[in-house]
């Protein structure tokens, strides 16, 4: 019981952060579902919607309870916690990029209009030999 209690005490854990200011708003999955010890991974997170102004913080990690089902199962469900922390809003990013270095895509574009401005940028980011910045 002793090697079991050890074995299970320690968890795993890793954290990516983002030269963020990180926000309130958190995208928190306990139980993100892998599979075959993690050799098929939990699906993405897509943060996109509630993380309007990017991601500040991605932390993965195996609590207690996720390594109990892994054992239970054998490992065939390994179960992971995940949490997105979105980044605030910077108001000062944009006011200090040059305007010839800064795109908008306009409301209601469609998918070729929004793919065609976004290979202009990328021509005129070579061209210049300085990034450009593409706003939606």
């Amino acid at each position: 019981m002793l090697l079991v209690s050890v074995a299970f005490s320690g968890c795993y854990h890793a954290t990516i952060e983002m030269d963020r200011t990180p926000s309130n708003v958190v995208i928190d999955q306990p139980w993100a579902l892998g599979f075959v010890y993690g050799l098929v991974p939990p699906p993405t997170v897509d943060a996109s919607e509630k993380c309007t102004d990017g991601v500040a913080k991605v932390e993965t990690k195996l609590s207690f309870l996720n390594q109990v089902v892994s054992a239970l199962t054998f490992g065939i469900v390994t179960p992971m916690h995940i949490t997105v922390t979105c980044a605030a809003p910077d108001n000062t990013a944009s006011t200090d990029i040059p305007e010839e270095q800064m795109l908008t895509v306009p409301e209601g574009s469609t998918t070729e209009e929004i793919q065609e401005i976004y290979r202009y940028a990328s021509d005129l980011a070579v061209q210049n030999e300085a990034p450009v910045y593409v706003r939606h």
